[in-house]
């Protein structure tokens, strides 16, 4: 059973930076041909598509976001990380992880989620 865990502080200041782990227990973030994805959900809105990291390491972006957003990941330690750079209350959100199954968005695990607020 594969299970992810979203981590990170949950109230960030405004310009700051936004920084979350997601650890996968249960599989390797390395196995053919997983996507792992940051998806988030602002109130009272859907969920976004933010960016994925492949199972060889390639990363792709959510054009919006593109400019302010990196996702890397750790293989010893089976995570994963999004960088949100100078966040606005905007990007207030739950945040979540997802396995995506072979990059068309159709994720079969997802992580708990995780609320951020961007306040001073």
């Amino acid at each position: 059973q594969v299970q992810l865990q979203e981590s990170g502080p949950g109230l960030v200041k405004p310009s700051q930076t936004l920084s979350l782990t997601c650890t996968v227990s249960g599989g390797s973030i390395t196995t053919n041909y997983y996507y792992w994805t940051w998806i988030r959900q602002p109130p009272g809105k859907g969920l976004e598509w933010m960016g994925a990291i492949s199972y060889s390491g390639t990363t792709y972006y959510s054009p919006p976001l593109k400019s302010r957003t990196s996702i890397s990941r750790d293989t010893a330690k089976n995570q994963f990380t999004l960088q949100l750079n100078s966040v606005t209350p905007e990007d207030t959100a739950v945040y979540y992880c997802a396995r995506d199954l072979d990059g068309t968005r159709s994720y079969d695990y997802w992580g708990q989620g995780t609320q951020v607020i961007v306040s001073s």
